[in-house]
C-alpha cells in the first residue's frame, strides 16, 4: 500500500514538472479568446483535457505497441543521406512540436511587425479567435504535452502487479495533476497580463519545448540525417536553458530601468 501512494505521489510530481509548459501555452493561448470568455476558455479546456488524457491513458495501455513499433510504410530513407523509420508515437510529438514552434514564430512576428501591440492586444485584432477554437487548440495541445507523461506514467507503475489498481493510479494522478494547472492557470494569465514584458520570454521559452518536442520526435523516428542520428534535448539542458532566459530577462529589465532613471534625472 505503501508502495503504491509513494507511485502516485511521484505521478503527480512527474505531472507537475512536465505541465509546465502545458500551463503557459494555455495561459498564453487563451488570449486570442475574447476577453471575457478567456477564464471560461481555460477551464473548459483543462477540464475537456483531464477526461481526454484518461480516455487516451486507457487507449495507450491497450495498444501500447501499435505507437512504439515502427510502421513499414513510413520506414526507410536515401543510403547516406537521410534515413527514418517513424511510428505513432514520433509522429504525435513530431506535429505537436512544429505547431509549437509556428505558433511561437506566428505570435513573435506580430510583436515586432506591429506596433506598440502585445498578446493581449492581438486577440483583439486579427490574431483572435473563436472562444470554442482556442479551446480545441487547448485541449489538442494539452494530449501533445500529455503523450510523454502517460508514457512515463506507464512505466513508472510497471512494477504494481495489478493491471486494474496501476490504472487507477494513473488516473487519479492525472486529476489530481489537472486539478493543480486549473488552479494555476489563471494566476499565469493574470502574471502574464500584468507584466507585459514577459510575454515575449513566456513565447521564446514556447519556441524551445517546440524545439524539444521536435527532436524528440526526430529521436523517436530514429531520423538519421548524413549518418548523424538526431539527439533528443534532455529535460535537464531545457530548464537549465530556461533558467538563462529568465535571468537574461530579469536583468536586462532592471538595467533598462536604470538606464531610464539616469536619462531623466
Amino acid at each position: 500500500m505503501l508502495g503504491i501512494i509513494f507511485t502516485l505521489l511521484m505521478l503527480v510530481l512527474l505531472q507537475a514538472v512536465l505541465g509546465f509548459d502545458n500551463l503557459l501555452y494555455i495561459s498564453l493561448e487563451s488570449k486570442k479568446a475574447p476577453e471575457a470568455d478567456q477564464k471560461r476558455v481555460r477551464k473548459v479546456g483543462i477540464l475537456i483535457a483531464i477526461v481526454l488524457r484518461i480516455v487516451l491513458l486507457f487507449v495507450l495501455v491497450s495498444i501500447i505497441d501499435f505507437f512504439q513499433e515502427p510502421f513499414s510504410f513510413l520506414s526507410g530513407g536515401i543510403e547516406n543521406i537521410i534515413h527514418f523509420a517513424f511510428n505513432g508515437h514520433s509522429i504525435i510529438v513530431l506535429l505537436g512540436g512544429g505547431f509549437i514552434i509556428y505558433t511561437a514564430i506566428k505570435e513573435i512576428w506580430h510583436m515586432i511587425s506591429t506596433k506598440g501591440l502585445g498578446v493581449d492586444d492581438m486577440a483583439a485584432g486579427k490574431s483572435s479567435k473563436s472562444a470554442n477554437a482556442v479551446i480545441t487548440s487547448i485541449v489538442i495541445m494539452n494530449l501533445v504535452f500529455s503523450f510523454d507523461s502517460i508514457l512515463a506514467a506507464i512505466g513508472l507503475t510497471s512494477e504494481i502487479e495489478s493491471a486494474t489498481t496501476a490504472f487507477i493510479v494513473m488516473a487519479i494522478a492525472i486529476v489530481i495533476s489537472g486539478l493543480l494547472m486549473l488552479l494555476m492557470a489563471d494566476k499565469i494569465s493574470t502574471f502574464l497580463s500584468k507584466n507585459r514584458m514577459y510575454e515575449v520570454l513566456g513565447l521564446f521559452i514556447l519556441f524551445i519545448v517546440g524545439i524539444m518536442l521536435v527532436t524528440e520526435g526526430g529521436h523517436l523516428a530514429h531520423i538519421k540525417i548524413f549518418g548523424e542520428e538526431i539527439v533528443p534535448m534532455s529535460k535537464t539542458t531545457f530548464y537549465f536553458v530556461l533558467a538563462i532566459l529568465i535571468i537574461v530577462d530579469v536583468v536586462q529589465g532592471k538595467y533598462q530601468k536604470n538606464l531610464l532613471a539616469k536619462a531623466n534625472k
